[in-house]
C-alpha cells in the first residue's frame, strides 16, 4: 500500500485546513504546482515557441495518460474546456435519426438537460426518483424506445452520491438505438474505469474533483466505432487535419477524437491536470478505492454514533459522496469553515467527501464539531 502519511505533504491546503470536499474540488498538489510553474517559466522565456518545442507536447501527454486511466485509447479522447463544452460538441454531432426523445433523471447535474432544453425540437423526459437518492435502471428501460435519440444521465449523482450501472444503462439505449451519454465528472477518481467494457458511446468527465487537477479542462470519450461516423457542426482549427495549413478552404476533420474539440486548450490547467493525474496513476485506483472506502465507512460510523441521520449509507451503490442530514446545512457548513473545516452543502444536506489524503482523525474532528454546531 502507498504511504498515504507521506503523501500528505503534497497537498498544501492539508497543512492548513480539513480538507473534505473533494467532491467540488480536488486538493492542488506541489507536483500540479511544479509543472504550472515550468509552464509560466516557459512563457517568460520562450513565448508562443514553447508550443512546438513543449507544450503541445504536454497536451498529447496529458491524452495518453489519461485515456489509459479510462481504458481507452487516445483516439477516442477530446479534451474541451468543460462538460458543457464537451455535451454541446456532442449533441451538434449526432444526426437526428429520426427520433426527438432525451431520457434524463431529476437528479443530474442542471447542465446535462439544458443542453436539449433551450431545443425546442426536443422532447425531454426527466425520470422522477422514488426515494429521491437514485433510479432504477428498469425506469429508463420503461422510457427509451423508437423515439429516443439520447439516454443521458450521471454515472454518480452529484447530490447523493448514488453510482449508477454503466453496463445495464448503455444494454438500455443500444437495445433501443439510442445513444449512451455519461456525465461522469463525479465518477472519474471514485472507480474503476474501463470505459469500452461498459459499451457506453459517450463519457464525459474532468480533473477538476476527483482526479485533483483543476479547473478549466474537460475529457470527452468517444467509443472507437463512433469517433469517425460523427461530423461535428460546433468546430475550431484544433478538429481540422492540416490545422498549421490555415487553410480556409480545406477543411477535414481529424480521424481521431480530436475532432470534437473546440480550440486552444487552457495550458494552465493542461500542466496541472497532468500533475494529479501522475499521482493518481501512481497511488492507483485499486488503493484510491480501498483507502476511500476505509474513510467513508469511518465516517458514517462516526456520523451514526453521533446520532445525525445519512442518505445512502448503506447501499451497495453508495460512493465515496457522504450525505449528512441537516435543517441548517449551510449555518453548519459555515460553522465548520470558522474551524478551519471545508466542507459542502446541498439541499437538505452537508456534504463531505474525504479523498485518499484525508485521515480518520480528520473525520473526528470534522465530526465532533459538526455536533456542536448550533442554529
Amino acid at each position: 500500500m502507498p504511504d498515504f502519511e507521506a503523501l500528505r505533504h503534497e497537498f498544501p491546503i492539508l497543512e492548513r485546513k480539513t480538507y473534505l470536499n473533494s467532491c467540488s474540488l480536488g486538493a492542488l498538489s506541489r507536483r500540479s504546482e511544479r509543472y504550472l510553474t515550468d509552464f509560466v517559466d516557459r512563457w517568460h522565456d520562450m513565448g508562443a515557441s514553447a508550443w512546438y518545442r513543449h507544450w503541445l507536447g504536454r497536451v498529447e501527454e496529458l491524452r495518453g495518460r489519461v485515456s489509459a486511466f479510462l481504458g481507452a485509447t487516445p483516439r477516442e479522447l477530446a479534451l474541451l474546456p468543460s462538460t458543457s463544452a464537451a455535451l454541446a460538441a456532442i449533441t451538434e454531432s449526432v444526426p437526428p435519426k429520426g427520433r426527438n426523445r432525451v431520457v434524463c433523471t431529476e437528479l443530474d447535474f442542471p447542465t446535462l438537460a439544458y443542453q436539449w432544453a433551450v431545443k425546442p425540437e426536443i422532447e425531454m423526459v426527466i425520470l422522477r426518483s422514488p426515494d429521491g437518492i437514485g433510479i432504477d435502471p428498469e425506469q429508463f428501460a420503461q422510457v427509451v424506445d423508437e423515439r429516443t435519440l439520447f439516454l443521458a444521465t450521471s454515472h454518480v449523482f452529484f447530490a447523493t452520491g448514488y453510482e449508477q450501472d454503466l453496463n445495464a444503462l448503455s444494454k438500455i439505449a443500444k437495445q433501443a438505438g439510442a445513444y449512451s451519454l455519461i456525465d461522469g465528472y463525479q465518477g472519474a477518481g471514485q472507480t474503476n474505469l474501463f470505459l469500452p467494457k461498459t459499451g457506453i458511446d459517450f463519457y464525459t468527465t474532468g480533473p477538476l474533483k476527483w482526479l485533483i487537477g483543476g479547473p478549466g479542462l474537460s475529457y470527452l470519450y468517444v467509443r472507437d466505432e463512433l469517433v469517425s461516423e460523427l461530423e461535428p457542426r460546433l468546430t475550431s482549427w484544433f478538429a481540422t487535419k492540416r490545422q498549421f495549413d490555415f487553410d480556409l478552404e480545406g477543411f477535414e476533420y481529424r480521424d481521431d477524437a480530436r475532432r470534437f474539440e473546440l480550440g486552444t486548450p487552457a495550458l494552465p490547467t493542461i500542466h496541472t491536470a497532468l500533475g494529479g493525474q501522475e499521482i493518481i496513476d501512481e497511488v492507483g485506483m485499486e488503493a484510491i478505492i480501498e483507502r476511500n472506502r476505509m474513510l467513508t465507512d469511518h465516517l458514517i460510523g462516526a456520523a451514526k454514533a453521533a446520532g445525525m441521520s445519512l442518505t445512502l449509507a448503506d447501499t451497495d451503490h453508495r460512493t465515496f459522496i457522504v450525505m449528512i442530514q441537516h435543517d441548517d446545512p449551510s449555518g453548519a457548513v459555515k460553522h465548520l469553515a470558522a474551524n478551519d473545516i471545508i466542507v459542502d452543502h446541498r439541499p437538505g444536506h452537508i456534504r463531505v467527501s474525504p479523498h485518499f489524503y484525508n485521515t480518520t482523525e480528520e473525520i473526528d474532528l470534522c465530526v465532533e464539531i459538526l455536533t456542536k454546531y448550533v442554529r
